[in-house]
């Protein structure tokens, strides 16, 4: 049975078109009115193995904020789909992931239980004309709507660019490792998640 979902979600902000295939990490093509959003999700994508399209416009003139966080969700809810009942995945990931100056950790528990822990020295300062505080909402976003349980940590960096295209890299190597199939039992002792 493929693991797929496809959902569109509309707002008076964005608009938001994504389909997943978590078993046939082929065919990805991101296309945002954010470049640099599209630059980080093509990264979560190929890192995590995920075949995606995503097509997703937003009140970019007002704030980026709207496009980044409405992304996150729906990825969020893409993930929660595809996994349906959660048989026989590892459930949880996690790397460490460096690139140049920056060391960040990523941990997930695909709990059902959506929660997102921010720790760390991240950077505050923008990346070009997106402001730092934009990032962290697509991960709680994420972690909300999927129903994971997402540790962020920041361990070495100050290059922006690097620390969070390092994240958005963590988190696809470690929903790779807790997405993948061991079996066809559920992961928990108390019988659901």
């Amino acid at each position: 049975m493929e693991r797929t979902a496809k959902i569109n979600r509309v707002t008076k902000e964005t608009s938001v078109d994504l389909s997943l295939n978590l078993d046939c990490p082929s065919k990805t093509a991101i296309e945002t009115n954010i470049p640099l959003l599209t630059h980080f999700i093509s990264a979560l994508a190929l890192h995590g193995r995920i075949g995606m399209t995503l097509s997703a416009t937003g009140d970019v003139d007002v704030d980026a904020h709207h496009l980044v966080e409405d992304v996150g969700i729906t990825l969020g809810m893409a993930l929660n789909q595809a996994l349906g009942d959660n048989r026989g995945i590892a459930r949880f990931g996690q790397r460490l992931l460096p690139m140049d100056d920056a060391l960040v950790l990523c941990a997930l528990d695909i709990s059902g239980r959506g929660q997102c822990y921010w720790w760390g020295a991240f950077p505050t300062h923008a990346i070009g004309t997106i402001g730092a505080e934009v990032w962290p909402e697509f991960f709680h976003g994420l972690a909300r709507s999927a129903g994971v349980t997402l540790h962020m940590r920041h361990l070495a960096g100050t290059n922006a660019h690097h620390v969070y295209e390092a994240s958005f890299k963590g988190l696809g190597q470690a929903l790779k490792e807790a997405v993948r199939k061991t079996g066809d039992e559920l992961p928990s002792t108390k019988g659901m998640l």
